[in-house]
């Protein structure tokens, strides 16, 4: 093989099994993440076995999902742009048959603009069945740019991408209106494996994530996020199922919430941006077949069935990760020790194979 088309090889592991209830799935599954840091594996692995210890384990709730792309035009004027933008909020069923003619699959489910100047972003809002819908959501924007520039006067092209998606991007508008899965996990650990499992009380961990990812973050200037990590496991699950892992920008903006019920942790993360998809490129991949398939995303499904499974999936693997992270940094050195001995241990590994 050339070097031009060389692999590049990232350590993979499964971990888990994590049990998952709601809308989408109710499933027992182990979860393949690929890193180059290795302590990610048993620290998802704890939040795993607490899954597992709790009745319904991780409840994940997929609340919404849409691929985006936004487009630019120019008008003459503001006017000129307000009475096109107007004129495209009418012409909705005219637009999807339109994107029905350029895809199977694409169906545009809605239509946002915003002017600026004589400027008009339109932002696309379509339904992509099992893939992530980057190629699908441009192709159908193309063909709906071009039909507007022919049928709607006062307009001339400015970009197919005008930034307002938004892609690989932190952005306030994607938390808001959402760009891909948005999805909801939730679990409720009992005092005693919070105890045990953690080693943590629920009153430290609500502590610590109203200060350090609530109050840390917004000191920071955070967009739309209030998390310890979420970008570590979406990476390690991205890898390891054919994504673009470059979806981890968006991907890791969420929220995490904590409640102490009575000695009992309610722990909830919510990722409204979270992009995947069970076909399109990266998924002919041997070992990213095989991974899907493992996670019961290759089964004859309705179409969207399957990208929906996978991203409750992800979702319930990023609250494993979050929690179980937390919970390390509510004691005094945990963390770093764990690093430390689980880095040195995986180096011996490779110096003794």
């Amino acid at each position: 093989m050339s070097d031009t088309h060389a692999i590049a090889g990232v350590p993979m592991r499964w971990v888990g099994p994590l049990r998952i209830s709601g809308n989408v799935a109710t499933t027992e599954t182990q979860v393949p993440l690929a890193t180059y840091e290795s302590p990610l594996w048993p620290s998802v692995g704890r939040g795993a076995k607490v899954s597992m210890l709790a009745e319904h384990g991780i409840a994940a709730t997929l609340v919404d999902e849409r691929m985006t792309r936004s487009v630019l035009v120019e008008a003459t004027d503001a006017q000129t742009a307000l009475t096109a933008a107007q004129d495209i909020e009418t012409r909705i069923e005219e637009l999807r048959e339109v994107v029905r003619g350029c895809s199977r699959f694409a169906r545009l489910i809605g239509i946002r603009h915003e002017i600026n100047a004589n400027l008009l972003f339109l932002r696309f809002e379509f339904a992509t069945g099992d893939a992530s819908g980057h190629n699908m959501a441009t192709l159908a924007s193309d063909a709906l740019l071009q039909h507007l520039l022919q049928s709607v006067p006062g307009i001339s092209y400015g970009s197919i991408s005008a930034n307002y998606c938004t892609d690989k991007k932190a952005t306030a508008i994607n938390g808001i209106l959402g760009r891909g899965k948005n999805v909801v996990t939730e679990l409720l650990v009992p005092r005693d494996v919070v105890a045990d499992v953690l080693h943590t009380t629920a009153g430290r961990i609500v502590e610590l994530n109203i200060r350090k990812n609530l109050l840390g973050t917004l000191l920071a200037g955070g967009i739309r996020s209030a998390n310890a990590h979420f970008a570590n496991m979406l990476l390690g699950f991205y890898l390891a199922t054919g994504q673009d892992a470059a979806n981890i920008v968006e991907g890791s903006q969420g929220v995490t919430m904590a409640e102490d019920r009575d000695g009992d942790l309610y722990f909830s993360c919510t990722l409204p941006n979270l992009i995947v998809g069970t076909v399109g490129n990266g998924k002919g991949l041997g070992f990213v077949e095989t991974n899907l398939t493992r996670l019961g995303c290759r089964e004859d499904r309705a179409p969207g069935e399957n990208a929906r499974r996978l991203a409750v999936i992800a979702a319930a693997t990023v609250l494993c990760g979050e929690l179980s992270l937390l919970a390390a940094q509510t004691n005094p050195g945990e963390l770093m020790r764990a690093h430390l001995q689980l880095e040195r241990d995986n180096n011996t590994a490779k110096v003794g194979a």
